[in-house]
């Protein structure tokens, strides 16, 4: 089994462990944990995925992450995305977590925040660019640019949080 996970049902529990792959195949529910981050003015920081990316090539996202390991917990997954894929560590915040359709297959998404500190390491095998967007400036390119699927629905359901966890952190007018 190359990357094992655990396949999961409606209700986020864990049924089995099975290839990633096989589960993206057969559209078998698994987990994802992801990291919005922003900096102390409150922006976000959006990246566009290499051309020789396996999945999404070229594209944006706003969210760090990818597929949390059999027996591993969302935040556990959360933290090991950021350093792999930013090369820091920092404190994260359980933000929420829902049912997504998915592009290329069903997942439970779980998302969490966090304010690196300090300089971080992008690796290039999963960021090419990158940049903090004032959060007015990051809606407008949410639809302007190729965002990875599932995108704008995470950034609706993440600007609805009740007391929002992005609501304390958002710029006038965004």
């Amino acid at each position: 089994m190359s990357e094992p996970v655990d396949r999961v049902d409606e209700q986020d529990r864990v049924m089995g462990v099975v290839d990633r792959g096989e589960a993206i195949r057969r559209g078998w529910l698994h987990r994802v944990a992801t990291v919005v981050c922003r900096d102390t003015d409150g922006r976000i920081l959006v990246h566009r995925r290499p051309e020789s990316a396996s999945r999404f090539a070229g594209q944006y996202s706003w969210l760090l992450g990818g597929a949390v390991e059999a027996g591993e917990s969302y935040a556990d997954a959360a933290v090991r995305e950021l350093s792999e894929e930013l090369g820091t560590r920092a404190t994260l915040r359980f933000a929420f977590k829902y049912f997504c359709r998915g592009a290329i297959s069903p997942y439970w998404m779980a998302v969490h925040e966090a304010v690196p500190a300090g300089d971080f390491t992008p690796d290039p095998t999963e960021i090419a660019w990158y940049d903090w967007l004032p959060e007015a400036d990051f809606r407008r390119v949410l639809w302007q640019w190729p965002f990875v699927p599932d995108s704008r629905e995470t950034f609706t359901r993440y600007t609805q949080l009740p007391g929002g966890s992005h609501a304390s952190r958002s710029t006038a007018g965004g």
